[in-house]
This record gives structure tokens, sequence and C-alpha cells, in this order.
């Protein structure tokens, strides 16, 4: 079906205007990109003021209609998440330049030169919910990968969004960064209409509840970059230190529950069960979290009876399900049917069972004595993130410039015609790497 049969004029028109400033941002110069991105940066620190205030009047309107406590975490923005925001966008600023990379330089034959070099994927179309920092970051992201980018944010945080294009575009109008390159839309109807510019719109990249991203990844026929589900999982091997076991659970339960990266399940070797759980629990009940545990558990700590249901819940809140596990196969065998593979840990001090569970663990990420916490693109260097992506097709994980670049390959000859190479008197490739 044509865009203009199903979508408005005006939202055409729109991604339009975006289509063909991102056709100009990305063919800037680094430098010229650069400046752009340094000047949001400045502007988002002089209006601090006003970003907060949109930010609390969304706030106080979300908390008058009963919003969720994981959502409204997701949408209180505070100086201090403001700032790291900014400081994310400067992040970006430095790092290099992922355009016009050349990824192969070959020579096919004397004077027919190859090049596969990097280039932007075009337009960037990100629905994400509450999270007004993810508009700073992806604001950035796509402005340093050359890409348009139109943003539609979640009601709740409809003032917040505003305000914040609203500088983004008053600083792009000193750059050479035409401010059509970056969008807003601010009604749910919107939605539906922008999955449906596939003329316009090269990848979709959707932040937010389970049953949004399976929405947007079951209603367009645009390509889709993200996680539905964000169960992560943490494994107290038989050989854990204690020390670690406890600061680890607590952290990648309690430091932000809300995040897809914070875990869901716990499982404990029934080797050190007796011996570990009642100190984890202590401590995690000191930060008033749910636990809820398999039959083995409740008969160690005190712990809600969990269902087959909890083993695939995100819970996105204080709430933690703990089962015990005969072996490390049994815990593997566990994260790989329940899990999203999105991001799994193992406490271990035996390198063993460690390189065991990092290799058989299907997830994104599978880290070993650390929170799953760190599964952040500005935790691992990229500045910021899109997204993180758990499909098994890169990119996978957190996603930065590298996953917001495609390639195209270059040809440069002399008059060279494919018929030379066949026949009998075919003449040979030369196939030399420069």
């Amino acid at each position: 079906m044509v865009a203009s049969e199903i979508t408005s004029p005006s939202l055409i028109q729109l991604a339009q205007k975006t289509q063909q400033a991102a056709r100009q941002l990305g063919v800037l110069l680094e430098d010229e990109r650069n400046r752009a991105i340094e000047a949001i940066a400045s502007a988002l620190e002089t209006s601090t003021a006003e970003i907060l205030a949109a930010n609390e009047a969304d706030c106080q309107a979300a908390n008058d209609d009963g919003i969720s406590q994981a959502l409204y975490a997701r949408l209180k923005l505070g100086e201090t998440k403001l700032q790291a925001a900014i400081a994310g966008v400067r992040d970006v600023g430095k790092l290099a330049d992922p355009l016009g990379v050349p990824q192969i330089y070959r020579e096919l034959d004397e004077g027919l030169i190859l090049k596969r070099i990097t280039c932007p994927l075009g337009v960037l179309g990100i629905i994400f919910e509450a999270r007004p920092e993810a508009l700073i970051q992806i604001t950035s992201l796509a402005i340093k990968s050359g890409n348009g980018v139109i943003l539609k944010g979640g009601k709740e945080a409809t003032r917040s969004c505003q305000a914040l294009v609203e500088v983004i575009h008053q600083a792009l109008v000193k750059t050479k960064v035409d401010p059509a390159a970056v969008q807003l839309l601010t009604t749910r109807e919107e939605i539906k209409q922008l999955l449906e510019l596939d003329e316009y719109v090269d990848l979709i990249i959707p932040r937010g509840s389970n049953s949004f991203v399976r929405y947007v990844q079951e209603n367009t026929s645009i390509p889709v970059l993200g996680h539905a589900d964000g169960i992560c999982h943490l494994y107290l091997d038989r050989a854990a230190n204690l020390d670690k076991a406890v600061a680890i659970t607590v952290d990648a339960k309690t430091h932000y529950p809300a995040a897809c990266n914070a875990i869901e399940t716990l499982l404990v070797h029934q080797a050190i069960a007796s011996e570990f759980l009642p100190q984890i629990a202590a401590a995690l009940v000191e930060q008033k979290v749910e636990l809820r545990g398999d039959e083995r558990t409740c008969r160690i700590v005190e712990a809600i009876a969990a269902t087959e249901a909890d083993w695939s819940n995100e819970y996105s809140d204080l709430i933690l399900s703990i089962k015990i596990v005969d072996s490390l196969e049994e815990a593997i065998a566990h994260i790989n049917i329940y899990g999203s593979k999105h991001t799994d840990a193992i406490v271990t001090e035996d390198e063993m069972a460690a390189t065991a569970f990092l290799e058989r663990v299907d997830a994104a990420g599978v880290y070993h004595n650390c929170s799953t916490r760190f599964a952040d693109g500005f935790r691992y260097g990229f500045g910021a993130e899109v997204g993180i992506s758990t499909q098994k097709m890169p990119p996978r994980g957190p996603v930065g410039l590298e996953g917001l670049v495609t390639y195209k390959y270059q040809l440069v000859g002399n008059g060279h015609i494919a018929a030379t190479y066949t026949g009998t008197k075919a003449k040979s490739f030369t196939h030399r790497d420069l």
C-alpha cells in the first residue's frame, strides 16, 4: 500500500523533509557534525531549568493518572539524569567518525579498484515510552552517524520531549545541520502512520514494554531493531564467593529495577543454597524486594511460592524470583528456556564453570562476576545507545554508532567491461587487497 493512501499528508511531508535533511547531514564533514553535537550539549545545559520544569509537569500529570512505579521511574528526569545524558552527548562527539570508513580496499584487476565504505542508514523512526533522556541520546547518535530521526515519545513524556526538541532545534539553527533532521511526533495516531512510512523511514527502533515492542514488530514492514523482553538471570554457582554474590545480586536487582538489564530471576546452586540464601534474602528484603521462590527456596527463606509464570515474567520492579538448581547445566538450560537473550551472569571462582556459562548461554550479553546492570551503551564506551537488540543478526546488545551505519560498494575502473573476464580468452582477476 502506498503511504499517501494511509498516512496524513502532513506526516508524509514531515518524513520527506527529514529524508532530505538526512541526505544533507550524511555528507557533512565530521567536524561539522561534531560542532552540531556540542551545540546541542551546550543548549541543553543552558536550558536545564526549563527542561526539568517540563518534566516535572509530566511527572505530576502522570501521577494524577495513576502511572505505574516502573514507568514513573523511567519518566522522571531530574538534574542528575539530565547531566549524565548531556555528558553522553559530548562522549558521542568524541567517538571516531563512523562514516566513510573503508572496510574493503581491493584491486580486482589493474585499474579496477573496489572499496566498501560505511554510510548512513537514512532516517530512523524511534518510538519510546517515557525515558526523555533517550531522546537526547538518540539524537546525538543520529547526528554523529549522519541519520535523520523521527521521534515519538509516550504521551506521559510529551512536555519533556517538546521542550527537548525545541532546545535541539534552536541549537541546530546555528550549525550546518538542518533542524528538519530531528522531528517529533506527539499523538498516538501518528505511531501507526509512522510504521507505514517505508518509503521514507529505514529503521524502526522501539523502546518500551514487552507488549509495546511486539505491537511495533507486528505492524510494520520497516526493519525493527529492539527487544521485547528484558528477562535477565543471575546464577550463583557452587564455587561462588559469598561477598561477591550478595553485592552483585543486590546491585543487579535494586540499582534500577525498572531497567531492562535488571535481573528478574536468581538461580542458586543447591550446594550453597542453605548457606547463601538467608544472607542474600536478608540483603534483598532490606532493599524492600519481594521474593518469590520455588519449593526448595521457600523451605530456606521466607518467600511467596513462585508459579511457572514467574520464570518468564519481566517485573521491572522490586520483585525477584529465586530457583535452586542442581547443576551448572540445569542453570544454563533454565536460562536458555526462559531468558530473553538480553543479559545473563554467573558468579563463580571456578574458571571452567565460568567459561562454560559464557560459551553456552544464548544471550547478547553474558557476564562473569559482575552485575547485569553494565549492559548499557554508555558503560560500554559507546557514548550512548539507541537501544538494546536481542536478535541474533548484528547489531546485537547495546546499539551505538556501529548499529546505525550500513555500507556501499564503490567500484572505479577505466573503461573496464565484464565481458573481458569471460570466455575462452578470459582475463583473470588479481583480487589483491591494497
